[in-house]
């Protein structure tokens, strides 16, 4: 068990959080929420004695072991992959470097036979025979394949690190598990894994994750950072916002009777614990919300972006996009060929690849930026594309204006005046004298905020969109996520983020070396159609 007392963190003036008391028990996934900036990677590092609190302390069951999923992807790199995993459990670790050294003494004495003794009985206690085949499993299931394991870490490439990293906290079972992003730079069936994994773990796991999914697979519980306190709500992701949202609205209709409002929220509960018995935590999700206090659900104070692309400067005609046998090679590798097919109006298509880099050199050709490729491409005469590319740099580098002009340079609109840009920025977030900002100074969550802003003001009835969730909080996330709902004109989209997928998408498209898989279904139909799985091992052969 953790708890927690009385935590406080202040940077000077600045207040992240005070007066916390939290307790965490066994058998619980807690996701740890609040908007960019406000804490969460710093109360795991408090929780971790990484950093000490301002005031305030956190206490542990005594003899409980902790693990963390650590950020650093060089600190191994000298290590065997193997050794890496391994030493994820400090104790267990230890002991075999120590009874390996005593064996490979050439003056074995009687002291360090008894020694030796000790430490056999140690290791067999600890499960220490089996070690090394758990670890070698574990990396097994994360994608790390065997003839990697022996390898150095500094040989592996940077996903391939992350996935190490990741198998050295899960390693040994720990009684506290501590895990930071831990879906960043995992595939699709990698991630399913994981959350298996975690949805039956029996010990406390404390997770910070963008992905709304795998918070939603995973959490018996929400813990909410708002301004500048925490508190603990019981269900998933999902079960929060949905209930955070019915209570704002409860709160804004004065008029309703409390019996009315009463009686919303218990239907409220009643069908997500019912929800909650299809889940992969069905037993102790549900007796959970069977037994929640109406008294807990409170309106969060979290300010949503308006994200809203339906502001076309003309309605799409039925021609959108033909593709014929296009084609990208680079540095003798095939990304793509014979890529045929025709968008249908009102098509929301998300694109896939093995590699993030392939889906990016598609989009590249068609906003008009790489012109070295085979095949070709026709627009509708009626469209007017606009596209989010994963990297923004070229976009601010240079640019020293604030963010009024810095806007006013991509409207559609030639009389647009200053209140109609700071229109679009108020959408965003930027209120007041935010909007007089340097470009300069911008963050990577701002930045993203100022490219929706963009793309919003351009007018395009048809959009694409490269990785648009990275650098966003989850409040940024669920606003992006309903505006590609709302859009009203077609789209390509490439996303990390496994519910806007699902959500979004109503065809899929896969780019391979060796042609198209082209299906109208959704993501998650699509990821688990055993002819789509046959079609790909076919087309990555």
């Amino acid at each position: 068990m953790i708890n927690v007392s009385n935590l406080s963190l202040r940077y000077g003036k600045r207040i992240l959080f005070e007066d916390v008391n939290l307790k965490f028990t066994p058998g619980n996934c807690y996701g740890i929420i609040g908007a960019n900036g406000a804490g969460k990677s710093t109360f795991l590092k408090i929780i971790s004695g990484e950093v000490d609190p301002t005031s305030g302390s956190v206490a542990f069951t005594p003899g409980e072991r902790m693990s963390v999923l650590n950020q650093n992807h060089y600190a191994f790199d000298e290590f065997t992959v193997i050794q890496t995993v391994l030493m994820g459990n400090q104790d267990l670790y230890k002991i075999m470097q120590e009874k390996d050294a005593i064996y490979m003494k050439e003056d074995f004495s009687d002291a360090d036979g008894e020694r030796a003794g000790e430490l056999e009985s140690l290791f067999a206690e600890m499960d220490g025979w089996n070690a090394e085949s758990n670890a070698a499993t574990l990396l097994s299931n994360l994608g790390i394949k065997e003839e990697q394991h022996y390898k150095l870490v500094k040989e592996l490439d940077g996903n391939e690190k992350v996935r190490v990293l990741l198998a050295q906290a899960l390693f040994g079972k720990p009684d506290i598990l501590i895990l930071d992003e831990p879906t960043n730079d995992l595939d699709i069936n990698t991630i399913a894994w994981l959350e298996d994994f975690l949805a039956s773990y029996e010990a406390i796991v404390l997770v910070v994750s963008h992905d709304r999914h795998f918070l939603d697979a995973v959490c018996t519980h929400i813990v909410d950072i708002d301004f500048g306190k925490m508190s603990i709500y019981t269900g998933n992701y999902t079960f929060w916002y949905e209930s955070s949202q019915l209570a704002l609205k409860q709160r804004a209709d004065q008029n309703k009777k409390m019996e009315d409002k009463v009686k919303e929220l218990q239907e409220f509960i009643r069908r997500f614990s019912a929800n909650a018995s299809k889940s992969k935590q069905a037993t102790s999700r549900k007796k959970a919300l069977d037994k929640i206090n109406l008294d807990e659900i409170k309106p969060s104070n979290r300010k949503y972006p308006a994200i809203m692309f339906n502001l076309m400067d003309r309605e799409p005609g039925d021609q959108i996009l033909n593709v014929e046998n296009l084609g990208k090679t680079v540095n003798g590798e095939v990304y793509f060929k014979n890529i045929s097919f025709m968008i249908n109006k009102g098509d929301k298509i998300a694109v896939l690849a093995e590699n993030n880099l392939v889906t990016s050199a598609f989009y590249d050709i068609l906003a008009g930026r790489d012109k070295d490729y085979v095949g070709e491409f026709k627009w509708g005469i009626t469209i007017t594309p606009a596209d989010m590319p994963i990297e923004n740099a070229a976009f601010f580098e240079g640019r020293d204006e604030n963010l009024v002009d810095w806007l006013r340079d991509y409207t559609t609109k030639p009389d647009a005046d200053e209140q109609f840009i700071r229109g679009f920025l108020g959408k965003m977030l930027f209120s007041g004298e935010e909007v007089l900002k340097k470009c300069s100074v911008l963050s990577g969550g701002e930045k993203m905020r100022c490219m929706f802003s963009r793309m919003m003001l351009q007018g395009a009835n048809f959009l694409i969109f490269d990785e648009p969730t990275n650098h966003l909080d989850l409040e940024s996330i669920t606003a992006l996520n309903n505006g590609m709902n709302d859009f009203r004109g077609s789209m390509l989209f490439t996303s990390r983020d496994h519910e806007l997928t699902q959500t979004v998408a109503n065809r899929i498209i896969e780019l391979t070396p060796n042609g198209i898989i082209d299906k109208l279904m959704t993501y998650d139909e699509y990821i688990n159609s055993e002819a789509v799985k046959a079609q790909r091992e076919e087309m990555y052969r």
